[in-house]
């Protein structure tokens, strides 16, 4: 069922005139699709009254109404029975105010409970209680059913061999656990034979029942009326003994009683031979209260579930806690403690016409088995409908012309039937009580999740309610369900987790929509709102990268390279697509998202895609560094591929990307499965191909950058790391860590300039800063650092002096790496600066003579300290040999470098120079990163 769209083929009036060709063209497409629906519509018949009030007050009572009242008002008094009574009915009012929340923001399809958790908290949470709720009713109508066969039993069964009674006239029905279970078959079959036939008849049914109950509960309340004071016979079964009494009084209404009934008095219950408590007598009492989801699972059979539902339900409510009080008030008032406590069918006793209630016994156990199972088919059945499960449950799918999935009651009715088989199930009675309180927390729980969301489209019409009611009902009924039972709540919950974790992992993706989603933008917003960019401090610092990336089929290894980089920062991976908008019909990229979406699930990095479309590389990448982001959540790192002659490798080569991603659209026209998630990149460039980008507009980007005050990050030769191989030399080797971990160098010099103030600049510390970073993450916990300094023989310090310097800074940085001295004379040699002292002199004299005309530009260059404008004077000589000497101090092999990077000139007719000059340094030097930071990124303060 597709629900991205449910207004998109809304009609906002009925015309009966023939459709069009287009039309009847258009609905000729969809017959398959929609023909369930329609008949779905047809079988929508019941209003309020016969699809939710009456179920739901039948269900209320049930047996409960004639059974457990004097139990209740004889253990707990009055005051305390109308007290559980208020606390009961104040919990399962909670609920219903989410019921008739969710139930009234929406169209509700058929599952009731079912479905309105599904579609808010998503298919696992979903289908876990939905499966829990269909076993829930599965087992409460065979309750019901073993219930009524034990009442009939004890008024028509003949007694069993050894018990004391004697046989009366009226017991003639055998007696054993084979006839119980067949006369328990028999009833359970005419249960099944009305939901078989349709929800006409359920209804017809449920309301014939529910005018015998309504008409002995008014022939029951007149009773205290008319009925004078009498000696009742207490049963035998009430655990009676010599020295107990075996009558007690039915007094009428007595003041002296009432008052005798006000305080609690709890006994022993005759029935289980164990003492009641106040906890005890509340978790029997609110089992008869846990029957507010009978109208509600109607609901793919009312006419207008948003109407009835909630008006269905609260009815119920009031009536149902209206008759329970005011009998509690009429049996407290007229009735002798010692009755209420040893005699619970005390309404019949004391009735004009005892059969009348028994009467009303068996019709109340019959609709409530009727209620349960009729529920338990459609869970069922809309289970069946989402096809969470794929083709297990296709056959419930199975409806009749009218639309009554009988597929659905046959599995159901075949279910209560092996129940039955248990026999007794008072252990199940508790259960089946933790289960129903279980989907109600749920209900609250989605109702809240939808508040809390805050979403525009959730505006119910009932508007009743708030995110402290849907709180307090969670609570109560959580509380409920230890209160019953602690075991078996535990239990229920770890069922839900496990079924959560099944559906999770096996089940299909859904296109319902997911709160949590929108529960995530809630708190983001509120959150990205507070991190305020004037509050940032350079000790809480952290990488975010914009990785620009051409074609990701050559570069998924810089991808898991640069995720590890980010640890605990922000990663977005962006791209240009070269055109413009004003020549196209639409915008091309949203069709781009879902396979860099894949890629990213594939790849299992944690990151952001951001498309931009430009008629220039350079142009877009400025809009993106101007655009991406919010907040204090942008990127201070600019990430780019190297600008060489390598061929592009196609690293995603006859792979398959299956998405990990969710809303996708389900109901779309079915394709081939790698035709949908193939990769939809173009292919790499061929060698001859010409760049997207010239070598000028290339430097133009790392120098944009620089002067928006982004870092740079230059990444070479990743083509040849392999993430996998370069980690595994770090785990344990026969459960012993491995000593050849992999190494990370740092040369944190700029290497163009030997006359460079030192190491501790800007851009060294943030080069060092990067390196630290990767090591500390979980994958790179193995990496050792290998930090180079560069020192001549002629330098002012001596070398054990500056390697100590460097030892105390790195130690001030909380920096573990191992420093190596790294004598390189010989190459200093060769750079102009030592070659040719007059030409030095004249340049160095222009300079000074230019910062004097130009002091403010002067001082921000000393400030950056800006490549020098003298470039053209560095040979390749120089510069092999720096690569050379990079080379020789490479083994072991490192798995990644970092490299000073310098800034280039201010002069852009020098960019080729800087792009060649860079090219020759970083030359063969395996997986690079050459790196220049612009803001600062350590500190040594606490």
């Amino acid at each position: 069922m597709a629900e991205k769209t449910p207004l998109l083929h809304y009609r906002l009036t009925s015309s009966d005139s023939p459709p069009t060709n287009d039309e009847s063209t258009h609905s000729g497409a969809k017959e398959g699709r929609d023909g369930r629906r329609s008949r779905d519509s047809t079988a929508r018949k019941l209003g309020v009254v016969f699809g939710v009030v009456t179920p739901t007050v039948l269900a209320m009572f049930s047996v409960v109404v004639f059974l457990r009242i004097g139990f209740v008002v004889g253990q707990a008094g009055l005051y305390q029975s109308i007290a559980m009574f208020l606390v009961a009915y104040f919990i399962i009012t909670m609920t219903v105010l989410s019921i008739c929340a969710i139930s009234t923001n929406g169209a509700l399809d058929a599952g009731g409970a079912y479905y309105m958790i599904s579609r808010a908290l998503g298919p696992e949470f979903g289908g876990s209680i939905g499966i829990m709720f269909f076993f829930a009713n599965v087992c409460g109508s065979a309750l019901y059913v073993l219930g009524l066969v034990e009442a009939v039993m004890s008024t028509f069964g003949i007694p069993e061999e050894g018990a004391a009674a004697v046989a009366g006239p009226h017991q003639v029905l055998p007696s054993g656990y084979w006839w119980s279970l067949l006369y328990g078959t028999v009833l359970l079959f005419l249960c099944f034979i009305v939901c078989l036939v349709g929800t006409h008849i359920y209804a017809k049914a449920t309301f014939i029942i529910v005018i015998i109950v309504a008409v002995i509960l008014a022939i029951v309340f007149i009773n205290f009326f008319i009925v004078g004071p009498f000696v009742v016979v207490l049963p035998e079964s009430s655990g009676l003994n010599r020295t107990s009494r075996s009558t007690a009084n039915y007094t009428g209404f007595r003041l002296r009683t009432l008052k005798g009934n006000l305080l609690p008095d709890y006994t022993v219950d005759y029935t289980t031979g164990a003492t009641m408590s106040f906890a005890t007598v509340f978790a029997v009492m609110f089992n008869g209260c846990t029957g507010i989801m009978a109208g509600s699972n109607m609901s793919g059979d009312l006419k207008n579930p948003s109407y009835s539902i909630p008006r269905g339900t609260l009815a119920a409510v009031l009536t149902t806690f209206i008759t329970y009080n005011l009998l509690s008030l009429l049996a407290a008032w007229s009735c002798d403690r010692h009755l209420l406590q040893k005699d619970y069918s005390f309404l019949g006793d004391i009735n004009i016409w005892p059969p009348l209630v028994t009467i009303g016994i068996y019709s109340s156990a019959m609709s409530a088995a009727m209620s349960n199972l009729i529920g338990a088919s459609r869970i069922l059945y809309a289970l069946s409908k989402d096809c969470l499960f794929g083709g297990v449950l296709a056959l419930a799918r199975k409806t009749s012309l009218s639309g009554n999935p009988w597929a659905s009651v046959l599995a159901s009715w075949l279910l209560v039937q092996v129940v039955l088989f248990a026999g007794k199930l008072n252990t199940i009675a508790s259960i089946v009580t933790i289960f129903f309180l279980l989907v109600y927390a749920a209900v609250n729980l989605a109702c809240l999740a939808l508040e809390w969301a805050s979403a525009p489209n959730f505006r119910p019409s009932f508007r009743c309610f708030t995110w402290h009611t849907c709180c307090l009902g969670i609570v109560g009924c959580l509380v409920m369900m230890f209160l019953i039972n602690a075991i078996y709540a535990f239990a229920s919950i770890a069922f839900m987790l496990l079924l959560l974790l099944l559906i999770h992992h096996l089940g299909p993706i859904s296109n319902w929509g997911y709160i949590s989603q929108a529960l995530i933008f809630h708190q983001v917003r509120k959150y990205l709102l507070m991190l305020d960019v004037r509050k940032d401090h350079v000790k809480f610092w952290r990488p975010q990268l914009l990785l620009m990336v051409a074609n990701p089929r050559s570069c998924t290894n810089l991808m898991t390279l640069i995720n590890d980089l980010k640890k605990s920062g922000l990663l977005v991976l962006g791209h240009v697509k070269l055109g413009l908008l004003d020549g196209l019909p639409s915008d091309p990229l949203p069709s781009c998202y879902a396979s860099w979406l894949s890629l990213v699930d594939h790849l299992n990095i944690k990151a952001f895609v951001n498309l931009t479309l430009s008629d220039s590389v350079r142009h877009g990448i400025q809009n993106l560094l101007f655009i991406t982001g919010f907040g204090g959540m942008r990127p201070n790192t600019l990430v780019l591929g190297f600008y060489d002659d390598c061929t592009p490798q196609d690293e995603l080569q006859g792979k398959i990307l299956l998405s990990a991603g969710h809303g996708l659209d389900t109901g779309s026209p079915s394709i081939d499965p790698r035709e949908q998630w193939s990769p939809f990149f173009p292919n790499v460039r061929y060698p001859e191909e010409l760049k997207d980008l010239p070598e000028d507009e290339y430097v133009s980007v790392i120098a944009d950058a620089v002067k928006m005050g982004k870092n740079v990050t230059l990444a070479r030769y990743f083509n040849q790391f392999n993430r996998e191989e370069v980690l595994e030399s770090g785990r344990k080797i026969g459960g012993h860590r491995s000593t050849t971990g992999p190494f990370v160098d740092v040369w944190p010099l700029n290497l163009l300039r030997p006359d460079s103030r030192g190491y501790v600049d800007t851009c060294s510390l943030f080069l060092m800063q990067l390196a630290c970073v990767l090591q500390e993450s979980r994958a790179w916990s193995q990496a050792r650092l290998r930090l180079f300094l560069c020192v001549e023989a002629g330098c002012s310090l001596k070398e054990k002096e500056v390697e100590n310097k460097l030892r105390v800074l790195l130690n001030n940085l909380r920096i573990s790496a191992q420093v190596q001295m790294v004598a390189w004379d010989q190459v200093v040699a060769l750079h102009w600066q030592r070659r040719g002292g007059e030409n030095w002199n004249l340049v160095e004299s222009a300079q000074n003579d230019e910062r004097r005309e130009r002091p403010e530009e002067a001082e921000q260059e000393d400030a950056i300290q800006m490549f020098p404008n003298n470039d053209a004077l560095l040979t390749d000589e120089y510069i092999c040999a720096v690569n050379h000497l990079i080379r020789t101090h490479g083994a072991p092999q490192p798995a990644v470098r970092f490299l000073y990077l310098p800034r280039p000139p201010a002069d852009t007719s020098r960019y080729r120079a800087y792009l060649h000059q860079v090219d020759v340094l970083s030359r063969d030097l395996g997986p690079t990163l050459l790196v220049h930071g612009v803001t600062p990124v350590v500190t040594v303060d606490l």
